[in-house]
């Protein structure tokens, strides 16, 4: 195959900028993955319901702006958006390692900042999804989500590889401080990016109650966008369940170090490697809409080997499990993001994102409670099998929707059937 053809978006440099600031940027968030609940259980020697509420507070933006900012980013320019978020959270980032210093961290910092960092991340994930359309174009969605999905999985590898020995080194909440410096330079690479979407005409009007209910008629309407936030959020509920009290096992009951750790999350970002790689040629195969339930379907059950693990080699054996559900959980999600873009009308793009994001993120901060909730009275390995179940069991509402026999992608949606922001003004 020649070069070029392999590149293929990767030529286009506005598309290249975008790619660096996304390694970046993701490599940042991968790091305080795993740094931000080391600072609280080995820092700060939180308990399993603390950093279960940790998870919470990094996850609860969702619920509390997900709506209205999609609403909001629908009125922007999504890349100044991507910009201003990436450079706030580098900064919020920032002031955990400057109170460690100072000695001035507890645990009630931890979860101001990780609430603050998570209501940023919901305005700057709804503004880059919506953004990939118009840089790249309709017919180039699928190609620039699974490269997106690529790079992403690099930094899952990397990542969590590199957290693990600094924490080692120089301690969790100094570890923090190479997130904060990856986020402060994705912004500056966005920057960088010379394509501009046309700015959003400014409604006479403006009625933000009457935006969120378009965006959220618009989801709910359509049979197969409905399947897909619903399956999302039990989806991640369980998810989220598994992932608080995974670190809580593996460092409590296996008693594996912070690198080995690293090591155990860097097999998740090798499993999510592959399915990025391998995203669109699977989703050829198996259709765009089957491989949506298909793929967890297959890699979720293996998640079940590490609540069976023993302290040993066995540990290293269900790693291959959570490599398997990455891979699963990659190949979903290129194919249902491209679905939803292919789908969407441009002018409802931001709150159909905000949307979805908002009934799909939805479970993640309860997941978190229950994590913590269930780990302290059952314990972290019962909390896993719970995890494993729920997991499974999320396929449900994909089988039962058209997505269980729609191969390709759809047509955008005619506009002049549905309501735009001007018409009933």
């Amino acid at each position: 195959m020649p070069t070029s053809s392999r590149l293929g978006l990767l030529r286009d440099p506005d598309f290249g900028r975008l790619f660096a600031a996304t390694a970046l940027g993701q490599l940042g968030d991968r790091i305080i993955f795993l740094a931000l609940p080391l600072v609280a259980i080995m820092a700060l020697d939180a308990d399993e319901f603390q950093v279960g509420l940790l998870t919470t507070m990094t996850t609860a933006g969702s619920l509390l702006v997900g709506l209205p900012a999609g609403a909001w980013v629908d009125r922007m320019r999504k890349r100044s958006v991507m910009i201003s978020t990436d450079i706030a959270r580098s900064l919020a980032l920032l002031t955990i390692p400057v109170a460690w210093s100072a000695d001035l961290l507890t645990i009630w910092w931890l979860y101001a900042v990780a609430l603050f960092h998570g209501i940023l991340t919901v305005f700057f994930d709804v503004a880059y999804i919506s953004y990939l359309p118009h840089l790249v174009g309709r017919s180039h969605l699928v190609e620039g989500n699974s490269k997106l999905s690529a790079i992403r999985s690099v930094t899952s590898i990397s990542g969590p590889s590199i957290a693990g020995p600094m924490v080692g080194w120089v301690g969790a909440p100094a570890t923090v401080l190479a997130s904060s410096i990856g986020m402060a330079m994705s912004g500056l690479l966005s920057m960088s990016i010379r394509t501009r979407e046309q700015k959003p005409e400014p409604s006479e009007r403006p009625q933000l109650g009457r935006e969120i209910k378009e965006g959220l008629r618009f989801v709910l309407k359509y049979p197969a966008l409905r399947a897909i936030v619903l399956g999302d959020g039990i989806f991640n509920l369980f998810l989220v369940m598994y992932q608080a009290m995974l670190l809580v096992f593996l460092d409590r009951e296996i008693g594996l170090d912070s690198f080995e750790i690293g090591l155990i999350l860097s097999g998740m970002g090798c499993g999510a490697l592959l399915g990025a790689l391998l995203a669109t040629r699977i989703s050829r195969r198996v259709g765009h809409g089957p491989v949506i339930w298909i793929a967890p379907l297959v890699t979720c059950p293996l998640t079940a080997l590490m609540p069976m693990a023993q302290p040993g080699w066995s540990v290293y054996v269900a790693a291959v499990g959570l490599a398997s559900l990455s891979m699963g959980g990659v190949v979903r999600v290129v194919a249902q993001s491209s679905f939803q873009q292919a789908l969407t009308p441009d002018h409802l793009l931001g709150r159909m994102s905000a949307t979805a994001r908002f009934v799909s993120w939805g479970g993640i901060p309860l997941g978190g409670f229950l994590g913590g909730v269930s780990g302290s009275a059952f314990g972290a390995k019962t909390t896993l099998w719970i995890g494993v179940v729920g997991m499974t069991l999320s396929i449900i509402p994909n089988v039962l929707s058209p997505l269980r026999t729609m191969r390709e992608l759809p047509e955008r949606i005619d506009t002049a059937l549905l309501p735009e922001p001007d018409r009933r003004r």
